[in-house]
């Protein structure tokens, strides 16, 4: 017995270091941008390289600020993203629990449709959809970043998984207490769905916040650029403006933190809870 104890507590314990390790990995890149985003030019291209600067300054952030409109990016920015994650919610929950609590003709056939898209690539529809934004007029213009993607096939996957994990018994007894359908929805299964919600406003979020290539193609006009397209206008033809893009690309981390560290409790349940019936 002392010796299974014992090989579980030196198990336990490599476990734990490895976990260490790979949070260190993680995190070492971000801690990088962030404190050398308030060193000078010269201590950026120092050797030895140096993790925090000797005389940390600011001035990267005033120069950043002055070069461009960046407080409208970071306002485009943060109306796509909240409002592309608020639709994304709304439209996806709605379609999976459709799918997960009502039976109707085609069912089956409908959600193999939806599930086999997940096969389809990003970039053999990518045309065909800015095809369909300039034909409706959505070209340079902020909803053509927030409109395509509201509908996803994983996070209507995920949000049916979910719910088939909670027992038809909930609503079988408020319909016999007369509640209505929506009423149903509403006071009680959107409330149970908080982990499977909090998942996937975390990756729609995260998504739209970090999105290069879609805003690249829909966005011309710089009064409509987001966060992204702004950081890379600091990298010219023939030089990089190195200390105005890591301090803008601090300051753009900020937003994902908050909502990374407001709901990562709910991310495991989440996705467990969507992956496992019953």
């Amino acid at each position: 017995m002392k010796t299974k104890d014992t090989k579980g507590k030196i198990l336990t314990v490599l476990l734990y270091a490895v976990l260490v390790f790979l949070v260190v990995l993680f995190l070492v890149p971000i801690v990088w941008v962030i404190a050398s985003s308030f060193k000078s030019t010269g201590e950026l291209f120092s050797w030895p390289p140096t993790l925090f600067g000797k005389n940390p300054t600011i001035n990267n952030y005033i120069q950043a600020l002055q070069q461009g409109d960046f407080v409208q990016f970071f306002i485009n920015t943060v109306f796509v993203s909240f409002v592309a994650t608020l639709l994304t919610i709304i439209v996806n929950v709605l379609s999976g629990y459709v799918f997960a609590k009502y039976e109707f003709v085609g069912k089956k056939v409908l959600f193999g449709v939806v599930l086999a898209t997940l096969m389809v690539p990003l970039e053999v529809i990518m045309i065909p959809i800015f095809k369909v934004i300039v034909a409706t007029r959505l070209y340079n213009n902020l909803w053509g970043l927030i409109i395509p993607a509201v509908a996803s096939p994983t996070a209507v996957f995920l949000v049916k998984q979910y719910y088939e994990g909670i027992p038809n018994a909930y609503m079988e007894a408020a319909r016999i207490d007369g509640a209505s359908e929506f009423g149903i929805f509403a006071r009680i299964m959107l409330p149970l769905a908080k982990p499977v919600i909090s998942v996937l406003t975390i990756f729609s979020f995260m998504w739209r916040w970090n999105d290069y290539l879609w805003p690249k193609l829909v966005i011309n006009s710089k009064r409509y650029y987001t966060l992204q397209l702004a950081l890379a206008s600091f990298s010219g033809e023939f030089s990089v403006d190195w200390s105005s893009l890591l301090a803008m690309s601090a300051i753009s981390m900020i937003p994902v933190i908050i909502v990374f560290v407001t709901l990562q409790k709910y991310i495991i349940g989440g996705v467990t809870a969507g992956g496992v019936k019953g």
